[in-house]
């Protein structure tokens, strides 16, 4: 007997231009007409929130906001204060994968549906059912629910600094050793293993990699490339149940590097350069990967994501703590000094 799995999905997906207008207009169409609540953050309430309130205004809606200067847990309580004390009929979270995340986690504890509006590409966080937050108990994602609905404006997102779209890229590379990591865990701990999800990730993976000189260039086409890959990631999570086909080894490299080093990178960045290190642990192609990073412009160095040698491999000796009821290239033992340092020095991390 096969166990049950649930899938959680987007209802609706919408990516275009010039977008944020309509928003009422969609939010009518998914069945609301009453109220609703914008989750923002101090950047985004003049480049994207404003227009979502007034659009959710002009449609007849009674709308309030809360602006979260900082993706932690206490603000994910703040606003489930400010959802308690609403009452919204759906709740927009309209800014960077961070805000997406507190409203994606606020809501779900909260019950009340919840709608993505991303303003920049950096992670996948902005379609999947997963969140990752300062002052959690560990740096790992946690379950809270997948969007309603996607509104993606690529107008918007094209004007965000580049940086936060070739990090985007880095999450999106990470495919290739997530999946890798998930088979074995398949293979070797008989985990549940979901070859359509995985299937789906690899997509994006590729996608990235085939078009890497146009994302270069920052138009629209290029960004949109990179939007519509980390939302299919998102749906893959969703098929799948978990974070499994989207974060493995090169993502418990990224959680340990953080905790090292923190705030020296972005996310996406630190996921880039560990997934060209566990590519080379998996004899997966890492060069590819590696060229595809720098033709991005995302870091493949320890010196590009500022911090030192030795973070990098205090991190990959670390890595398979984070997580260890997550299966992986690393084992259950992990990597020792010695063999870190010749994994970053081989693969030109340092």
């Amino acid at each position: 007997m096969q166990p049950v799995h649930s899938m959680e999905l987007p209802r609706r997906v919408i990516v275009g231009n010039n977008l944020l207008r309509l928003v009422g207009e969609a939010c009518r169409s998914l069945g609301f007409s009453e109220k609703g609540l914008v989750i923002s953050g101090p950047r985004t309430r003049s480049t994207a929130a404003e227009a979502v309130l007034d659009s959710l205004s002009d449609a007849g809606f009674d709308v309030e906001e809360l602006i979260v200067p900082e993706p932690t847990v206490h603000w994910v309580e703040a606003a489930e204060r400010k959802i308690k004390e609403s009452k919204p009929q759906v709740v927009l979270g309209v800014g960077g994968g961070k805000i997406i995340d507190v409203t994606k986690l606020s809501s779900a504890k909260s019950q009340v549906q919840f709608i993505s509006i991303p303003t920049a590409a950096s992670h996948d966080g902005i379609a999947s059912p997963q969140a990752s937050l300062k002052g959690l108990e560990k740096p790992l994602s946690v379950g809270a629910q997948a969007p309603m609905a996607i509104i993606a404006d690529i107008s918007v997102i094209a004007g965000s600094p580049y940086r936060l779209t070739a990090s985007g890229c880095g999450d999106i590379m990470a495919k290739y050793t997530a999946v890798k990591d998930w088979w074995l865990s398949h293979q070797l701990q008989n985990e549940y293993y979901g070859d359509y999800a995985a299937n789906l990730a690899l997509m994006s993976a590729r996608l990235v990699s085939k078009n890497a000189d146009l994302i270069h260039e920052n138009s629209q086409q290029g960004v949109r490339i990179v939007v519509e890959a980390l939302i299919s990631c998102g749906v893959a999570m969703s098929i799948a149940g978990s974070s499994r086909p989207c974060s493995g080894s090169e993502h418990l490299f990224s959680h340990a590097l953080n905790m090292i080093a923190p705030d020296r990178a972005l996310h996406g960045e630190r996921c880039g350069v560990g997934t060209i290190m566990m590519a080379y642990l998996h004899k997966l192609k890492w060069k590819m990967v590696r060229d595809v990073l720098r033709k991005v412009g995302a870091p493949t160095t320890a010196e590009e994501l500022h911090v030192s040698p030795q973070d990098v491999v205090e991190a990959l000796a670390m890595a398979h703590k984070i997580r260890p009821q997550r299966y992986t290239i690393l084992g259950e033992k992990g990597l020792s000094k010695d063999a870190a340092h010749r994994l970053a020095k081989n693969t030109g991390v340092i």
